[in-house]
C-alpha cells in the first residue's frame, strides 16, 4: 500500500484519540452498522481531500466498512493530525497522503497521489481535489477521471463549485454537504465558534475578557465566533458587506462598523468570509500595537500577509503558531497559524458531536450518488431533505430527546386553504 505520512509509530496514540471521537459520534455509528451489513459502497474507489482529524478517521471507518476503497489527503497543509494519519494507515490499511506542515508542492503531490486511485466519487473540503481534476483531466470519463459524482464539505468549496457550474464547466454532479441544515446550522456555528476561540487561546494564552474582538463576516461561522467570543466576555464588533447580515448582527446586540474603523480599536481580529484580502495594507497601518490576527475561512487569503510582510522591518516566530511582525514605526502585529484555519492549526478542529452530523451527511450523500448518479446532471445539488431530517432525528434520539408528531387534524389543516378566521 502506498502512503506518505510523518511517522507510522504514532499510530497507537492516534487510535486512542480516534476511539474518543467515535464514542462521541453516535449518528455515524448507526450508519456504520447499516453500512457494515449492506455494503452500499462495495467496489467503489473513493478519493477524499479532508482535514485529517480524529472525526475524519471515524468517517473513513464508516466508508471502508461500507465497502469503499479509500485514498485520503489533507485539505489544508496545517490541519493534519499526524497520529491520526498513522493510525489510518496501520490499523485500517487506508492510503493516506498527509503531513502537518507540508509545503504547497507536497500538498498538490498528495492530491495527485489520491487521484491516482482512479476515484469514482470525490469527497472534498474546499474543492482543491475537484479543481485539480478539472485542470488536469480533459474528460472525466477517461483514465483517472471516471468520476460519477462528489461531495463538498465547506462554504468556500461550494462557492468555487457553483462558479464552475454557472460557467458550464462542472464535469460531474456535486452534493453540497455544507448546505445541509444538519451541517451548517450546527457545524459552522457551534463547531467553528468554539474551535476558533479554542485555537486562539491555545496559540496565545491571551485573556479575551474586556478585549475588542472583531469578527469579519456574519455568516454562520461568523455568528458562531461572535457568540463564543461574547461568552468569553469580549466586546464583539462585527464587520460586514451584506446589509441584511449587518442588520442581523446589530439586532443580535453587536456593534457593527466598517473594517477601517474597527482596525483602529480591535485587539483580536478573526476573518470568516471565504473571500480574499479582507484585512489588508490600509488596515494594518491603523492597527494598535499588539493586535492579533486569525483566520477561520478555508483558505489563507483573507489576511493579506504579503502586504504585511512588505510593511514589516522584521518578523519572527515568537510562539508556536504565532508570527510577530514588527512595523517600521515599532508597532507589533501578530498573525496566528500563518493565516490558515486557526481552529485546526492550533487546536483540534470542530468537536466530534457536531462533526457527527456533518460526516453523516457525507456518508449518506456518497450512498445517494451511487444509487442516483445516472439521474444527476452536472450541477451542484442540495443534500436531499429526507437525509437531512433523518440525521436530525438520529441526533435527537442519541441525545435522549423526544419530540411531538402532528395529529391527523393538524396535517389536514396545514394542507388546506379553506379554514381561516
Amino acid at each position: 500500500m502506498n502512503y506518505h505520512i510523518k511517522d507510522i509509530k504514532l499510530a497507537n496514540k492516534g487510535a486512542l484519540r480516534i476511539e474518543w471521537a467515535r464514542n462521541n459520534m453516535p449518528v455515524l455509528g448507526l450508519i456504520t452498522k447499516r453500512f457494515s451489513k449492506e455494503k452500499p459502497l462495495k467496489g467503489l474507489n473513493l478519493a477524499a481531500c479532508l482535514h485529517v482529524t480524529t472525526e475524519t478517521a471515524v468517517l473513513m471507518e464508516t466508508l471502508k466498512l461500507g465497502g469503499a476503497s479509500l485514498a485520503l489527503c489533507a485539505s489544508n497543509p496545517l490541519s493534519t493530525q499526524d497520529d491520526v494519519a498513522a493510525s489510518l494507515v496501520k490499523n485500517l490499511k487506508i492510503a493516506v497522503f498527509a503531513i502537518k506542515g507540508e509545503n504547497t508542492k507536497t500538498y498538490y503531490q498528495h492530491i495527485n497521489s489520491v487521484l491516482a486511485s482512479k476515484p469514482e466519487i470525490t469527497m472534498d473540503d474546499g474543492a482543491d481535489l475537484v479543481s485539480t481534476i478539472h485542470k488536469e483531466c480533459q474528460s472525466v470519463r477517461v483514465s483517472k477521471c471516471q468520476v460519477l459524482g462528489g461531495t463538498e464539505e465547506t462554504t468556500t468549496g461550494v462557492i468555487r463549485l457553483r462558479a464552475l457550474a454557472n460557467q458550464g464547466k462542472l464535469r460531474y454532479p456535486i452534493i453540497a454537504v455544507n448546505d445541509a441544515k444538519t451541517k451548517h446550522l450546527f457545524d459552522n456555528r457551534y463547531g467553528t465558534g468554539q474551535s476558533t476561540v479554542d485555537g486562539i487561546i491555545r496559540a496565545t494564552n491571551k485573556l479575551l475578557a474586556g478585549s475588542n474582538f472583531v469578527v469579519c463576516g456574519y455568516g454562520y461561522c461568523g455568528k458562531g465566533v461572535a457568540m463564543r467570543a461574547r461568552g468569553m466576555a469580549a466586546k464583539v464588533i462585527v464587520v460586514e458587506v451584506d446589509p441584511l447580515r449587518a442588520l442581523e448582527a446589530t439586532m443580535d446586540g453587536y456593534e457593527v462598523m466598517p473594517i477601517r474603523d474597527a482596525s483602529q480599536i480591535g485587539d483580536v481580529f478573526v476573518t470568516t468570509t471565504g473571500d480574499t484580502s479582507v484585512i489588508r495594507r490600509e488596515h494594518f497601518l491603523f492597527m494598535k500595537n499588539g493586535a492579533i490576527l486569525a483566520n477561520s475561512g478555508h483558505f489563507n487569503v483573507e489576511i493579506d500577509i504579503p502586504a504585511l510582510e512588505k510593511l514589516a522591518k522584521a518578523k519572527k516566530s515568537i510562539r508556536e503558531f504565532v508570527d510577530e511582525y514588527i512595523l517600521r514605526d515599532g508597532r507589533k502585529i501578530y498573525v496566528l497559524g500563518e493565516g490558515r484555519l486557526i481552529n485546526l492549526v492550533a487546536a483540534e478542529g470542530h468537536p466530534a458531536q457536531v462533526m457527527d452530523m456533518s460526516f453523516a451527511n457525507q456518508a449518506l450523500s456518497a450512498e445517494y450518488i451511487i444509487k442516483h448518479h445516472k439521474e444527476l446532471k452536472n450541477h451542484v445539488y442540495a443534500v436531499p431533505e429526507a437525509i437531512d431530517k433523518n440525521i436530525a432525528d438520529f441526533k435527537l434520539k442519541s441525545m435522549g430527546i423526544k419530540i411531538d408528531s402532528l395529529t391527523a387534524k393538524q396535517k389536514r389543516y396545514l394542507s388546506s386553504w379553506e379554514i381561516g378566521t
